[in-house]
């Protein structure tokens, strides 16, 4: 997310009440996570083994909940609980606004989109020309929607993402992470039916140009979908993941978090992918494998009554 201008970086500290070192005249321009920071951003880090990581990326400011070092250029904020004092920025720049109509007057709808009856829009949406929008498609707040797009009924564009801090110690146990993000969907595109695809934490989820959806998948937070992608229905794709152009994902393939998918592969129904995969290649199984090696495992594993069998007799 970025900020409408600027504010400088003793202003963040008094907000959050943290103690300032390093660079005392830094101007934030944004806020964001860890994988996405640009220069300007603010990010932050609550367990020692991503220290190095956060300290080491594009981010300009980083709150922190111990005293180390800042590296050059950069400013820290030291407090207790960076989660919260994170989300206390969002809740600050980026409020909750309720709706007061079904679509909002800050929101852009392109020449020759229709939209059916009981589409919502929210505030700042902004739609391209020549769109579908069927009965009851909700679209969230800050959402941008290119040309040519075809969003089927009861599909949710823009919904939190899911992501949590756990406090062991108390009885509700877990805290939200409030989202600030968006959600990005470039021109000609098609959506099915009951999809969820959730706004980025701090940054964009994106459906690159000429992707197709069916019916009932999720798209997780932040995960940017390449251009051309076939998605069948129930396919589940976890936040931060990488799809790449022209992938297909056939019906319930799930997705885990945080990697990639290369260029032009092609994963058969029902499979789990649990690590980055190489493109340009048939994968199936869970978890995944190249399709001919997870068939040829799976007719020997056919033949183990036969072989006990004889080994036995």
């Amino acid at each position: 997310m970025k900020f409408e201008k600027p504010i400088s970086v003793k202003e963040i500290a008094t907000l959050i009440g943290a103690v300032l070192t390093g660079n005392d005249q830094l101007m934030a321009t944004g806020i964001n996570e860890i994988h996405k920071v640009e220069e300007g951003d603010i990010s932050f880090v609550d367990f020692e083994k991503y220290y190095n990581a956060c300290l080491n990326s594009a981010a300009t400011i980083i709150i922190i909940n111990k005293e180390v070092p800042a590296p050059e250029g950069k400013a820290l904020l030291v407090i207790n609980d960076p989660f919260s004092a994170f989300v206390s920025l969002v809740k600050r720049y980026r409020p909750f606004v309720p709706a007061t109509t079904p679509i909002s007057d800050t929101a852009v709808v392109g020449e020759g989109t229709i939209l059916q009856p009981n589409v919502f829009i929210g505030h700042h949406v902004r739609i391209g020309k020549n769109c579908l929008i069927h009965p009851n498609v909700t679209i969230y707040d800050h959402t941008i929607i290119g040309d040519n797009v075809i969003i089927h009924a009861g599909t949710v564009i823009g919904a939190d993402a899911f992501y949590f801090k756990k406090r062991a110690e108390r009885e509700v146990m877990y805290d939200k992470l409030e989202s600030c993000g968006r959600v990005i969907i470039e021109d000609h595109v098609e959506i099915g039916a009951s999809c969820t695809i959730d706004k980025g934490v701090s940054g964009d989820t994106i459906i690159g140009q000429g992707t197709k959806f069916d019916n009932m998948v999720h798209i997780g937070h932040g995960a940017v979908i390449g251009k051309n992608c076939l998605f069948a229905a129930q396919v589940g794709i976890g936040g931060k993941t990488h799809v790449e152009d022209n992938v297909i994902l056939w019906g319930q393939v799930g997705v885990n978090k945080d990697l990639t998918i290369g260029k032009g592969a092609v994963v058969l129904g029902q499979s789990g992918i649990s690590s980055t995969l190489e493109g340009g290649k048939t994968y199936f199984g869970s978890p995944v494998e190249e399709a001919r090696e997870k068939k040829k495992e799976l007719a020997w594993v056919k033949r183990i009554p036969e072989i006990w069998a004889k080994i036995n007799s």
